[in-house]
């Protein structure tokens, strides 16, 4: 004899067990497993669904990602950033800065009352306003010429995310990187973002030559303080 089949009280057992197979009176065995197979079938075509959704949306995104890491590489391998911002130049004149901040709708600039004259080896330091994107900017020049533009973005219109975004597309993975600033550089130039949102041209041959002779001011300072504390 067949034994009497079992089945969860969650899907009790119907009463009769003949009659034209519809959905109302099936055999006992496929009445009660009908609820579960649905659920089954339910749970797995949701899944189904977000899993699909998730994955089209990854085929979308990995194209772009796949093109801006290129044109980084692209970039890095090439050995070079840039040394200007629009029409501003390292290297350029006090002349010839004053000029582009005249003629550049994106700053303020009020000629001569917008430059300081610094004691140490004919510096100059150029402070203006900017319009829009741009808060500050400041530009530094010894023995005549700009090695440091220092731009304080406006973060009510631009954000630190997609200032970096865009410069790692451009330049690709910065050679040095804390939660405090990224940097990117070759032998002759870099380009630093620093917290909360300002980005810098630097001049590192000019810029490596003030450290390196701050130092030696430091040690020559260090070596007379000995000698003077030696004739006690």
């Amino acid at each position: 004899m067949r034994q009497a089949l079992r089945f969860p009280a969650k899907y009790p057992r119907p009463i009769g067990r003949r009659g034209p197979r519809n959905l109302l009176t099936l055999p006992v065995m496929r009445r009660n497993i009908f609820p579960i197979i649905k659920e089954m079938q339910c749970g797995g075509l949701f899944y189904g669904k977000k899993t699909f959704i998730f994955l089209l949306l990854l085929s979308c995104l990995f194209p772009l990602a796949s093109g801006a890491q290129e044109a980084g590489q692209a970039a890095a391998e090439s050995g070079t950033l840039p040394r200007n911002f629009r029409e501003l130049t390292l290297g350029m004149s006090l002349d010839e800065l004053k000029a582009g901040l005249e003629k550049d709708a994106l700053f303020n600039f009020r000629g001569d009352r917008d430059v300081s004259f610094l004691p140490a080896r004919d510096q100059s330091l150029v402070e203006t306003t900017g319009s829009l994107f741009i808060k500050r900017a400041f530009f530094q020049l010894r023995d005549g010429a700009l090695y440091i533009m220092a731009f304080s973005l406006n973060t009510a219109e631009v954000d630190h995310y997609s200032t970096f975004t865009q410069l790692v597309a451009k330049y690709g993975q910065p050679s040095y990187l804390d939660p405090k600033e990224a940097i990117w550089e070759t032998g002759d130039t870099r380009i630093a973002l620093e917290r909360p949102l300002t980005v810098k041209y630097i001049d590192k041959k000019v810029f490596d030559d003030i450290i390196n002779e701050s130092l030696l001011g430091e040690s020559r300072q260090v070596r007379l303080r000995q000698e003077f504390l030696d004739e006690f």
